[in-house]
């Protein structure tokens, strides 16, 4: 089905086309299962330093909601629920949403999903974090996509995005490494003319009325198969950002 706004109807048909693969660790979406515990541990220490939580608890972030924006299969609104967030995970491609809704059912994992970009939602609906992993470089308007994101955040909620930055190291292994030598993904998943640098992510979050806090990159490890958080931001990046107000 095609989304009116900033989903883009290829980008839909594309990730549609693999939706029967995101739960299966060494199928198509195998980078993102490789990518999901960095993810996970940069994310509950940002929220618990934000939110005072204690990060070593098992379920610290009881009470918040959580937004999760092109949730996909669900790889990431599962375990962000165990964590203890209400999590609303919204994706424009039905059929990515019938798998995570399976999945979650199948796991006892209580997340709320719905057919729907973010433009689309209640304007009234807030909350206290917002989450855009892996999507504005698929969206056919990143600060339009960011501006209607941001909306739904509480004031003094958090923002927390990935994406990759524009450069030839990026092109290098992201575009040709990743789909044309090693064939993580499929060719053509990615076009380097969208990867957005982070001085760009950070001005259209500030143009959404959300001040950028942090900016940390995310390298893979080959010898150990393993991401590991780093300093350089010249291809994988995640940011963080909070709401005005």
């Amino acid at each position: 089905m095609s989304q009116p706004g900033t989903a883009s109807p290829e980008e839909i048909a594309r990730f549609t086309a693999m939706a029967e693969a995101w739960w299966d660790p060494h199928g198509k979406f195998k980078p993102l299962h490789k990518f999901n515990p960095v993810r996970l541990a940069f994310m509950r220490r940002e929220f618990a330093r934000h939110f005072g939580r204690d990060p070593e608890a098992a379920r610290p972030f009881e009470g918040l909601t959580l937004l999760d924006v092109g949730s996909g299969g669900g790889l990431l609104s599962e375990p962000l629920a165990e964590m203890g967030f209400t999590v609303t995970g919204i994706d424009a491609g039905e059929k990515n949403v019938a798998i995570a809704r399976l999945h979650a059912e199948k796991s006892g994992v209580p997340v709320t999903y719905r057919v729907a970009t973010p433009e689309q939602l209640d304007p009234e609906l807030r909350f206290d974090v917002v989450l855009s992993m892996e999507v504005v470089e698929h969206v056919t308007d990143v600060a339009l996509f960011l501006e209607a994101a941001c909306a739904r955040l509480k004031p003094g909620g958090m923002f927390v995005g990935a994406t990759m930055n524009r450069t030839p190291k990026a092109w290098l292994l992201a575009v040709v490494g990743a789909e044309y030598v090693l064939r993580w993904l499929p060719r053509g998943t990615h076009d380097w003319h969208k990867f957005v640098r982070p001085s760009e992510f950070a001005r259209m979050l500030r143009g959404a009325g959300v001040e950028t806090r942090r900016q940390v990159g995310v390298a893979y490890n080959p010898l150990l198969d393993v991401w590991r958080e780093t300093d350089s931001l010249e291809v994988n990046y995640l940011v963080t950002g909070v709401k005005e107000g």
